[in-house]
Formats: C-alpha cells, structure tokens, sequence
C-alpha cells in the first residue's frame, strides 16, 4: 500500500495557496482517479484508491502545516504503511514557481511540514516532491507570501506543475523513486 501526502492547512482561507500546493495535488489526483475524499481519521481527510498497481491511500492532514506528523504517523502505524512507500508534496520557496524538485530524503530545510514528519516519523528518509513557489518579493514577510494566492501570471506555470506532480506519483506506483528523481528532477 502506498501513501501520497499532500501538505496544506485546511479552510477556506488557505486554499489554492502557495502554502497549499500539495493540498492542490492530492485533489488534481483525486480528480485524476474519481477518488472523492471522503474518508477521515486521525485529523486528517483520505480516500483510499484500488489501482492496478495496488492499493493507494490520498491523504490531507488537517492539522495545520506545522503539525502535520501528529497526522500521518497515526494513518501509517493503523494502515501498516513503510516509510518507503509514502511520498510527500509540499511548497518550496528556493525553487522557481512551477520547478519539481524529487528527494528520497533530506533536512526540513526551514518548512514547518517536514520538520513535524521528521520528528514523528523519526527519520529524514522519505520520498518527497517539492514543488517551487519562488521567493516573496523584497520586503514581503514569507509567512505573508506563502499564506498568498498564486499570481494570474503564475496559474498555467502552476496547473502544469500539478500535472507533472500527479505524472512523478503515477510513475512511483510502477517505478523505483530513484527512477522517477531521474525522469522529473527540474521539470
């Protein structure tokens, strides 16, 4: 069974968001395979998907970012998912808007999100796909920037990003992740 994590904050306010694009994902997936999600547990809002690749569970934590572990640790251990079959989607401002950047692991790197999975997954190893939001405009707070709407200029670099995002996750249910780095790394 594989996991797919999207990072975001739930409501209203946060959605279609810098900060929410791996929420965006989750729900381009859903769309992608018809998997509403409807299901909850563990403060955190899934549908559980039979492809022929196996089964795969879409996840939304809704924890708020910075908490987002408090959720996923939980669905693994009541699931019995591995570590090396979760992926993780989240927001990353040192990479230009619409960059796709694969890791099999690595540092929080300042983002709230991971530093939560870090520390209740207990390892650094995981499969990731950061998907760039640029850095805020000189002057402009992060928080502020990441909490903001993509701009009219940025919506098609963004809607090809969560194309090519949903592309990684569909060719990790088939491929090693080292694979699919190779193959999406900078599109």
């Amino acid at each position: 069974m594989k996991l797919i994590i999207g990072l975001g904050n739930p409501g209203k306010p946060y959605e279609h968001t810098r900060h929410n694009i791996g929420f965006d994902v989750i729900d381009e997936l859903a769309n992608r395979w018809n998997a509403p999600l409807n299901q909850t547990k563990f403060n955190g809002m899934y549908a559980t998907v039979h492809r022929p690749e196996g089964k795969v569970i879409l996840l939304k934590p809704l924890t708020y970012m910075n908490l987002s572990g408090e959720c996923v640790r939980p669905l693994m251990d009541y699931f019995d998912i591995e570590i090396e079959d979760i992926i993780v989607i989240y927001d990353d401002l040192d990479l230009e808007t619409g960059k796709l950047r694969l890791r099999g692991k690595g540092s929080a790197g300042g983002h709230n999100g991971i530093k939560s999975l870090i520390q209740h997954l207990g390892t650094q190893e995981f499969n990731r796909i950061r998907v760039g939001v640029s850095r805020p405009p000189a002057g402009m707070k992060v928080a502020d920037y990441v909490l903001a709407k993509f701009s009219k200029e940025d919506q098609p670099i963004v809607k090809e990003a969560l194309e090519k995002s949903c592309d990684a996750v569909e060719t990790a249910l088939t491929k090693p992740f080292l694979e699919v780095m190779n193959k999406f790394n900078g599109a």
